[in-house]
């Protein structure tokens, strides 16, 4: 087995058990309050992130070095607000919808890395993120929809998972991968965990089950695909990342009777497509080629 094809295999079993992870959280916000499932993720990752820096070549003192200390607990505290978010929309909006808005998220991050990041997006890419943010709309369809929480929700979920991006493109110019990650699960657990008890709730002892898959899958996760970076560059996972949104939506028909529609289908191929073909141009200009494209 070649290095590519072990990168593949790991992207391919993080990306399903992020799409598992869903599907446990989809049944347990119908008991729980998402902070508070949030919040015992986030406890889990933290432990994870620990255990993983400490076993890294420099250790943990060295993985907490910074050049951007508040940017990076900044980004532990963005991830934690889109969980929440996310949590919520699958409550109000399904998994099935809620996860074909947030495959935008690489447009989102497009567009605002102009303002933010001061990049320069040509005119294929920037077609690409006009004909992506059509293919949202299709997918919320205004028209017929009722404008409330339910459509409002992905798209914050999307824009802040955005935002997150850009900073961890900004940190990464100078921080390590390890140390990301740490202020990430630390910053996260700490931010969640100011108002998380305030949502405690006694949780039914065969649910300590889900839960505990739920915190041990979030940390294999990660893992795998910390491993499939290694072998593979972020071009090459981004497609298989939508292998999630395909999970979502089976899971959201199968097991939680949520409907499907055809404009659902169609914009998400919109999306789907506008994204890779974004992503691809990126990592053109990033290995050198024309930025106005």
């Amino acid at each position: 087995m070649n290095e590519k094809t072990r990168g593949y295999l790991f992207a391919v079993s993080a990306v399903s058990m992020f799409a598992a992870q869903d599907g446990i959280t989809k049944h347990l916000i119908g008991s729980y309050p998402p902070v508070f499932i949030t919040m015992l993720r986030f406890w889990a990752f933290a432990v994870f992130v620990l255990l993983y820096s400490a076993c890294s070549p420099r250790g943990i003192r060295q993985a907490a070095r910074t050049h951007h200390p508040w940017l990076q607990v900044a980004r532990g505290c963005l991830l934690a607000l889109e969980i929440v978010l996310a949590v919520i929309a699958y409550k109000y909006a399904g998994l099935a919808m809620s996860q074909a808005v947030i495959q935008s998220t690489p447009l989102f991050v497009t567009v605002l890395s102009v303002p933010l990041l001061g990049e320069t997006v040509g005119w294929k890419r920037a077609t690409a993120v006009v004909a992506g943010l059509v293919g949202v709309l299709i997918i919320i369809n205004p028209v017929e929809a009722e404008f409330g929480i339910s459509t409002i929700l992905p798209v914050l979920v999307a824009l802040s998972f955005a935002l997150y991006s850009i900073a961890t493109k900004v940190v990464s110019r100078k921080d390590s991968s390890v140390t990301s990650l740490l202020y990430t699960g630390i910053a996260g657990a700490i931010s969640i965990t100011l108002i998380g008890p305030f949502y405690w709730t006694h949780v039914a002892p065969t649910d300590w089950y889900f839960i505990l898959l739920l915190c041990v899958s979030g940390a294999v996760s990660h893992y795998f695909l910390i491993i499939a970076y290694g072998y593979l560059l972020a071009v090459e996972v981004q497609p298989v990342s939508y292998l999630q949104l395909v999970l979502n939506v089976l899971m959201g028909a199968l097991i939680f009777n949520e409907v499907v529609t055809g404009n659902m289908i169609i914009g998400s191929i919109i999306v789907v497509a506008a994204g890779l073909f974004t992503v691809w141009r990126e990592s053109r200009v990033n290995r050198g080629g024309n930025p106005r494209i």
